[in-house]
């Protein structure tokens, strides 16, 4: 990983990466590299504000001094922090946009898995289908709440799961001879690899005011994401 490839912005308070796909974010319990391992070695003080899942790539904030540490806290406790994704789902929706509004909680016998539930936290999801393709759908997500896999848990809940998600859909790769009509496998290769082989999930747009000051900070998404939809585009 070469640091300032990943590095969206900088300043004296905050620093903001454009997280690969795969990383962690802390490391977990059996000590696995993070990317708060990273920053530590890079960074005399580097405190986490917020996390995104392993297999979502995109935009994420640490801070670099106490003060802003709490300021950020207090604003993504408060939903004061406007968090915009964008991700590729299997199918259409029956609405081109809406709010998803349910309530979330633990799978009560699937460790790590969470569920709808009249009982469960509050969870609020804006939706917006930006290109349809014929197997597919490109779409943004602006989340108003920050619960475990909310994204992904109200992607399934549309009858419309995230490509790529082993939890909440079929965990399929996506692969070029589903898109293009005339494939052919090259003489050298012995089975065709995936042109998208992971969660179809990205932090695309962080807004919020810190001190006084106005961010908007930005990741495009990730090359297998872009690759695909250029394939889809072409074969549409």
């Amino acid at each position: 990983m070469k640091p300032n490839d990943y590095i969206i912005f900088e300043d004296e308070h905050l620093v903001a990466i454009n997280k690969p796909a795969g990383m962690l974010t802390i490391p977990d319990r059996k000590g696995s590299s993070s990317l708060k391992d990273w920053l530590a070695a890079r960074y005399e003080n580097i405190l986490t504000v917020h996390r995104l899942d392993r297999d979502t790539s995109g935009t994420i904030v640490f801070a670099k001094t106490e003060a802003a540490h709490r300021q950020l806290s207090q604003l993504f406790e408060g939903r004061d922090v406007a968090k915009y994704y964008v991700g590729l789902v299997l199918g259409q929706p029956s609405q081109p946009s809406g709010t998803i509004s349910t309530g979330l909680m633990e799978h009560p016998v699937k460790k790590g898995m969470m569920v709808t539930h009249a009982k469960g936290k509050l969870s609020v999801t804006d939706y917006e289908v930006l290109e349809t393709f014929r197997q597919f759908s490109w779409m943004q997500f602006r989340i108003h709440t920050g619960r475990m896999h909310q994204i992904r848990v109200h992607m399934k809940h549309l009858g419309t799961p995230l490509v790529g998600d082993e939890l909440y859909g079929d965990g399929k790769p996506v692969l070029l001879s589903s898109i293009k009509h005339r494939y052919n496998l090259s003489k050298v290769e012995l089975e065709e690899r995936p042109i998208l082989a992971r969660l179809a999930l990205h932090s695309w747009k962080l807004s919020f005011t810190l001190f006084g000051k106005a961010y908007s900070l930005e990741a495009e998404p990730p090359k297998d994401i872009r690759a695909t939809l250029q394939q889809l585009r072409k074969a549409k």
